[in-house]
């Protein structure tokens, strides 16, 4: 760990917070402005947050981690994004690799977590939706299936983000076929692929409105080690739905530093900005949208911070962290709209950065799961209204 990184050793959320800034101000706006002109991966960027120990927030200290909780690690995605940064380049690197923590064997957690926890090895690809099924996870199609001490997969992934820069995949895929699962959600299994050795993987980039590094996967007769089964076999959606809170809780958070950027952005605009002899800032039609943007945004903020205590508790937490990932995504993109309507023209306009945070802020309103299913999950499990899908 380099200096700023020896702050990720206690969970001062302050020292954190400090850290994490120091860090990304040797990252400022031309740095991302160039990389997202060529659509090319922050390598010098991800590189930094893992000397620092920031990546490995959540792995255990046994492992090599820094052993934080999940509001300390809040605390960083939130700064990566306030900073003007994108923590979307690397984010899963933080919480893929709970599936192999919470439900791998002890021998895949000593083969696996250092490497992850020291940036030996990148964790970063999650291999779970398909072109035909969407976030409709339990019609997924890829198979995998058992040859003696091996599993043969063949399918497709979709919006695979970061294939290209992972060694590792985490790979859903139907080990039983649907009509003869025991149940609806049985039939699914978690596998951790080493996609440095994978034959039959061809990887093809996706060019979004967004620098995303995100990717279409292919499986053709791809073998897989049976020890790298994580858990039991056909089980694999129950592992992968625990932590789907910690993705939600944490992009929740990054939109919360999203939001916080946008925000001081028009602030500072608002009151050096003068037109018709007065700063901008002063008049209602500027400044009540601002101030809007901002009472959402720390109403969001606290639903977070909830979602992560709980989590952090052990607790369960499935209707917060989906509502903070909601309220925050809402938050973030409100306040992108308010900043370039603020900015007026300029917020048009490359060098201000603010219509490359607006595009990347954008992808939470889809992604990881759209507003849409989030509403349906809390009219069905938290009001208890009837199935909508």
């Amino acid at each position: 760990m380099n200096d700023a990184g020896s702050h990720v050793a206690s969970d001062d959320i302050a020292a954190i917070r400090e850290a994490v800034r120091a860090l990304c101000a040797g990252f400022p706006g031309e740095y991302w402005r160039e990389l997202d002109r060529a659509r090319a991966y922050p390598t010098r960027f991800v590189q930094a947050l893992t000397e620092a120990g920031f990546l490995a927030a959540l792995i255990p200290e046994e492992f090599g981690g820094s052993g934080l909780t999940m509001r300390a690690a809040t605390a960083i995605m939130e700064e990566i994004q306030a900073s003007g940064c994108n923590g979307a380049a690397c984010h899963a690197q933080m919480y893929i690799m709970g599936t192999v923590l919470r439900h791998g064997s002890a021998a895949q957690k000593a083969r696996w977590l250092p490497g992850i926890a020291s940036g030996e090895l990148r964790l970063q690809a999650f291999g779970v939706t398909e072109p035909t099924s969407g976030t409709d996870t339990l019609s997924l199609r890829t198979t995998a299936v058992r040859d003696g001490d091996a599993y043969v997969v063949n399918g497709q992934k979709i919006w695979t983000s970061r294939a290209e820069h992972s060694d590792l995949m985490l790979l859903l895929a139907r080990t039983t076929p649907r009509e003869q699962a025991a149940s609806r959600t049985a039939g699914l299994s978690v596998f951790l692929v080493d996609m440095r050795a994978a034959k039959g993987l061809t990887i093809r980039p996706i060019r979004t409105l967004m620098n995303h590094a995100t990717t279409e996967v292919f499986f053709d007769d791809m073998v897989v080690p049976a020890e790298n089964l994580i858990g039991e076999e056909g089980k694999g959606f129950r592992y992968i739905l625990a932590g789907m809170n910690a993705e939600r809780i944490l992009i929740g958070a990054e939109c919360i530093g999203d939001a916080k950027w946008f925000i001081e952005k028009a602030s500072a605009y608002g009151k050096e900005r003068v037109v018709f002899g007065r700063p901008i800032g002063q008049n209602q039609g500027v400044q009540f949208p601002i101030a809007r943007a901002y009472a959402q945004m720390r109403a969001a903020e606290l639903m977070v911070h909830e979602a992560a205590a709980l989590y952090e508790a052990g607790r369960e937490c499935g209707a917060e962290a989906n509502m903070a990932k909601l309220l925050a995504a809402d938050a973030s993109w409100a306040a992108a709209d308010m900043c370039v309507q603020t900015f007026g023209g300029f917020g048009f306009a490359e060098d201000f950065d603010i219509e490359r945070k607006l595009r990347e802020t954008r992808l939470y309103q889809v992604a990881p799961i759209s507003t849409n299913l989030i509403l349906s999950y809390l009219a069905e499990h938290t009001l208890g209204l009837p199935r909508s899908y």
